[in-house]
């Protein structure tokens, strides 16, 4: 059975909000950011989940599991700026309920 879970993402001011988020939708956190408007229009998602921008870099806060990292992402971050150990690309990672509970910050606009 899926259900909503709830996600803590704090943007890119220092304002954190705990949104839901459905698990039904093959969303990824770049689209629920989106969606909930949380980042100014244009400023994330400009490659459209692709992994070639890294304009959906966020930070992990907490200790959540979540998907391998894939080659694509890998390779982006190497290139991106404001990276720190616990980034990742928010469209590479897709809602399920295992991330209830997931906590992260957006990267820096760069």
């Amino acid at each position: 059975m899926t259900q909503d879970i709830t996600i803590k993402i704090t943007d890119r001011e220092g304002i954190t909000h705990e949104v839901q988020a459905p698990t039904d939708m093959n969303m990824n956190v770049m689209e629920l950011v989106s969606a909930y408007e949380l980042a100014p229009a244009g400023t994330i998602g400009i490659c459209g989940g692709m992994a070639m921008c890294a304009s959906c870099q966020c930070y992990i806060l907490n200790q959540v599991t979540l998907p391998e990292m894939s080659d694509d992402e890998e390779a982006m971050l190497s290139e991106a700026f404001n990276v720190k150990d616990n980034s990742r690309l928010g469209c590479q990672i897709y809602l399920t309920n295992a991330l209830g509970g997931l906590e992260i910050a957006l990267a820096p606009e760069s």
